[in-house]
């Protein structure tokens, strides 16, 4: 039978095109709006790093302001660390894996003259940085121990940098001139986009990752200088970059890997015993408030999906709703025209239930043929926002599987939902009544 009602359906449309073209029309303007909205939402907030996600905490120690809190709240500490604390709680060694980090930016000079010296952005960090991040690579490796604490000059290349540089070959062992010093490449990056970018989201969280990887300590070695956020609640004692490694200025971030239950707890007691040790020697004034969030709780809290754009999706979705109600009338103006059909069926011994599933295949084809529709103009949507903010949205604006499911599904919920009543309606003409007007 339902290959019937199908074919019942299709007929229905063609004796009323204009109701019927209107119906798509409607379904197809509310799924374009929401499913815009929702994907990139959706992308917004996505587990970049799913199979490691709660094992990944950001470390958070309270050395702010005593007498205001980190961004006026009271109970929310400091977003990151000081040169102190980074160096630190590396040097304790705790955790399964850590890496404190830092960006920065240095001047590349190429080999070929042919490409003139250009600006790069710089990752440092310690070599826990690549398989605690799951960090792929093309060629080489991490650096190792020993060039940590002996800040060798060694330089991990992205794999742009290295097609830029090096015309995508294996550069493994080369020579690159960064910042006028020249660096050995021991690996290159293959492709790599976390999104959101959780590693760092102060500093961009739909931001490309950096350039060059390097380790940590050649900030203090080579003086790079500070990219991205830096807050400071007291002045340095004293001028220069050593002055501000030793202050109270935060500019530095940390991650460590935790696997268990247990391994949280036991760096967490680590954290707060730390803490009061400092405040022994007249440091950490304001009360103890050190805080470890994975993944997900951090970008939570760091609010990288935007007020603005969840906001704009719930009006989409209102939007939806709108269009829906646009579309029930459109069904029972035509299925009130088709009062006396329906009283003839009911005549011949079609059942209420007959009725209620020929028109709900009806309804659920409208549906399908705006969501179809609607993926249309939720691509053009996409691209439209593309076109708005630029290359930091060409990853979050795109339609992949899951999304093209969803809008089909939606769009078929939606139709069957709104057909609900105007069906239910129909169902229950008297054909009696109907039978006596013709």
């Amino acid at each position: 039978m339902f290959h019937y009602y199908l074919k019942l359906a299709f007929k229905s449309y063609k004796r009323n095109p204009i109701l019927t073209g209107l119906m798509v029309a409607a379904i197809a303007l509310g799924i374009g709006a929401s499913m815009t909205t929702i994907t990139v939402n959706y992308l917004m907030s996505a587990d970049p790093i799913p199979t490691k996600s709660g094992q990944l905490f950001y470390v958070q120690v309270d050395s702010w302001d005593p007498n205001r809190g980190f961004n006026d709240e009271p109970n929310t500490p400091p977003n990151q660390l000081t040169w102190t604390e980074a160096t630190n709680l590396m040097s304790a060694n705790k955790a399964y894996r850590q890496s404190a980090m830092a960006k920065s930016g240095a001047i590349i000079e190429p080999s070929n003259g042919d490409i003139s010296p250009f600006e790069a952005s710089i990752r440092l960090a310690f070599k826990d940085f690549f398989p605690m991040f799951n960090v792929p690579f093309k060629y080489g490796n991490a650096w190792d121990q020993k060039a940590d604490d002996d800040r060798q000059m060694v330089v991990v290349l992205s794999k742009d940098i290295n097609d830029k540089v090096f015309a995508g070959q294996n550069s493994v062992g080369k020579s690159i001139i960064i910042d006028g010093k020249s660096f050995r490449v021991i690996g290159v990056l293959a492709s790599w986009q976390p999104l959101p970018k959780f590693y760092d989201v102060n500093n961009g969280a739909f931001d490309e990752p950096e350039a060059l990887f390097m380790p940590f300590y050649l900030k203090q070695e080579l003086e790079l200088p500070n990219w991205g956020n830096t807050n400071c609640w007291k002045t340095p004692d004293g001028e220069g970059f050593s002055a501000f490694l030793q202050s109270e200025c935060i500019n530095f971030q940390m991650w460590v890997e935790l696997p268990t239950l247990q391994d949280k707890r036991a760096y967490m007691a680590f954290l707060n015993n730390y803490v009061n040790d400092q405040k022994e020697l007249g440091r950490f004034p304001r009360p103890l408030n050190n805080q470890l969030l994975n993944v997900m709780q951090w970008m939570d809290d760091q609010k990288v999906v935007a007020d603005d754009a969840q906001i704009m999706m719930w009006l989409s979705f209102m939007f939806l709703l709108v269009c829906l109600l646009n579309t029930i009338g459109l069904q029972m103006a035509k299925f009130s025209a088709k009062s006396a059909e329906i009283g003839l069926r009911r005549a011949v011994g079609a059942t209420k239930g007959d009725l209620f599933f020929q028109y709900t295949i009806e309804t659920a084809a409208v549906g399908i043929a705006g969501g179809i529709l609607g993926l249309g103009l939720a691509f053009l949507g996409l691209v439209g926002i593309r076109q708005l903010y630029g290359d930091v949205m060409n990853d979050l604006a795109s339609l992949d599987t899951t999304m093209i499911t969803l809008a089909l599904l939606l769009s078929l919920l939606a139709s069957v939902c709104a057909g609900l009543y105007p069906t239910w309606r129909a169902c229950n003409i008297a054909p009696a009544s109907q039978l006596k007007s013709q």
